[in-house]
């Protein structure tokens, strides 16, 4: 089902409700008392937040008016809030909950040193995306696939580094081919998302099946799909969760094309397995399905597992990594004035180490380009159709740093926060904090090169995955979110013909254009 006829399908479960409940006829003084009733037995678990500041209504049935707006407006509720209660707490109303957020870097670092056990990351995101009925818990209650990402692949990366910079250059040679020396019109976000999804799946899946447009679409849809999934069932109260999950839920039908697509490969790897015990696995590609198989339990090594490992792997990297290098081009495009600098230190980095992953660690500022790029533009989405209005509702109070409540938690200041409370971070509006960074609003792509000048250790804090309680692009503590599959995008940039090698020039043009820096063309 694509996203109009899921739109269509969760606008008709909504239509069905209020006509079964309009045919029942029943008298309207008792019907109203029903509805009034259902709200506060609905909000009455969240009546231990009142001592919380709430930005909009917070009645029990003007809230939900607030929560419709915050699905259109998260990020001015999200900066008013900043702006009334800053180093405070404050709250906002979601469809099926109030969504507590923390401002200030004491209260940040007072979250952080708070064990998983009694704020959860898993559990906030059980809730958020609703995993029960997107992924299903199977992939949450065994996540083998993280131990890969952990372990083979931030191990193994240099090793398939040629590997990576050979999928990024065919993939902008097709963009751009090779000879042209005219303008030529790309959007940026459509041809990012091409790259970084081949890139990725070169090193999950290999060669040829990464290159596949077929494979590349069912990868791309099905992590728009599962947001928006999970945005239509967050809009209905709790006890409707389980039958409209049920309706809209299509994660069986993607991943069964999934299957049907590396079914062969798959196949021919389990084979080998089972014939040649462990030991054999050492002659198998060395990618992603290899090392899922070397880890997984004796159950868990079966087509369906691996193929549902995939996705989530994609779901989890794609559309992050894409956005963060689109806003880059978009940056980039908008502040001309940087392009030399950049180039000239990638051909110098390149020219003497080549292209590798500790040559792309060598790009200082690149990096910088990259940190500031992410500080000014947070993670907000590319577009302004339905999926990313939903998405942007979903995400931009909630990105990088989410966590649920296990337990009631009582921080310094004597706010408690009930268990099964969702507690986020204003991270964008802390960036754009003058009190945290000079000039915050402005775009200065080398303010992250201070490091250098106080020796390697400063340096290093000053790297585009480092965390500190002031720059929460990755999160920050033991969830910081930073994958080195990033590094695949500080490649992407710095082998862009124009920036490394100029020999054709690129126009990229903004989709939607409603975040897109003004006159944002390469």
């Amino acid at each position: 089902m694509d996203s109009a006829g899921l739109l269509l399908c969760g606008l008709a479960v909504a239509l069905v409700t209020a006509l079964v409940i309009d045919r029942i006829r029943w008298p309207s003084k008792a019907c109203s008392f029903l509805i009034l009733a259902i709200l506060a037995l609905h909000d009455r678990p969240f009546m231990q937040l009142d001592d919380i500041p709430s930005v909009g209504p917070s009645g029990p049935l003007l809230s939900y008016y607030g929560a419709a707006k915050f699905v259109l407006h998260a990020k001015s509720m999200v900066q008013q809030g900043y702006d009334l209660y800053k180093d405070k707490f404050f709250r906002v109303p979601m469809m099926d909950r109030w969504v507590v957020v923390l401002t200030g870097p004491e209260l940040v670092e007072e979250l952080r040193k708070i064990p998983d056990d009694k704020l959860s990351f898993d559990h906030a995101m059980r809730d958020i995306l609703q995993v029960k009925y997107t992924f299903g818990l199977e992939a949450q209650t065994h996540p083998y696939h993280v131990t890969v990402v952990q372990g083979q692949l931030k191990r193994k990366l240099g090793n398939l580094f040629p590997d990576i910079h050979h999928e990024i250059c065919q993939t902008f040679d097709e963009i751009v081919p090779p000879g042209e020396f005219d303008w030529v019109n790309v959007s940026a976000y459509s041809a990012v998302l091409k790259a970084t999804c081949r890139t990725s799946n070169r090193v999950f899946v290999g060669l040829p099946i990464c290159q596949s447009t077929e494979f590349a679409d069912v990868q791309s849809k099905f992590a728009l799909q599962i947001i928006l999934r999970a945005s239509l069932v967050n809009f209905f109260p709790m006890l409707m969760h389980p039958i409209i999950g049920r309706i809209l839920t299509n994660t069986p039908s993607s991943l069964k094309r999934c299957m049907v697509l590396l079914q062969p490969i798959v196949e021919e790897r389990l084979k080998h397995y089972n014939n040649n015990s462990d030991n054999g696995l050492l002659s198998l590609p060395d990618d992603m399905i290899t090392w899922l198989l070397q880890v997984s339990r004796p159950e868990d090594r079966n087509l369906r597992s691996i193929c549902l490992r995939i996705l989530v792997l994609n779901f989890a990297s794609l559309h992050t990594s894409a956005q963060t290098l689109t806003h880059a081009l978009l940056n980039l495009a908008s502040h001309p004035q940087y392009m030399e600098p950049l180039r000239d230190e990638a051909r110098e980095v390149t020219s003497q180490y080549g292209w590798t992953k500790d040559s792309m660690g060598m790009l200082v500022k690149m990096e910088s380009f990259l940190r500031e790029s992410q500080r000014i533009s947070g993670t907000s989405l590319c577009g302004s159709n339905f999926y990313i209005i939903v998405a942007k509702a979903l995400i931009f109070a909630l990105v990088p740093i989410i966590r649920k409540a296990m337990e009631d938690i009582r921080f310094s200041d004597g706010t408690t926060i009930p268990c099964g409370t969702h507690l986020a971070v204003a991270s964008v509006p802390m960036h754009l904090d003058d009190r945290y960074y000079e000039n915050a609003s402005e775009f200065d792509p080398f303010r992250f090169l201070t490091g250098q000048d106080a020796g390697e250790e400063s340096l290093q804090k000053s790297r585009l995955a480092s965390t500190n309680r002031l720059y929460l692009v990755f999160g920050h503590g033991n969830r910081a979110w930073y994958v080195d599959h990033l590094m695949f995008g500080i490649s992407l940039i710095a082998t862009n013909r124009e920036l490394a090698q100029p020999r054709a020039f690129f126009r990229f043009y903004y989709d939607d254009g409603d975040d897109s820096p003004l006159g944002a063309k390469l």
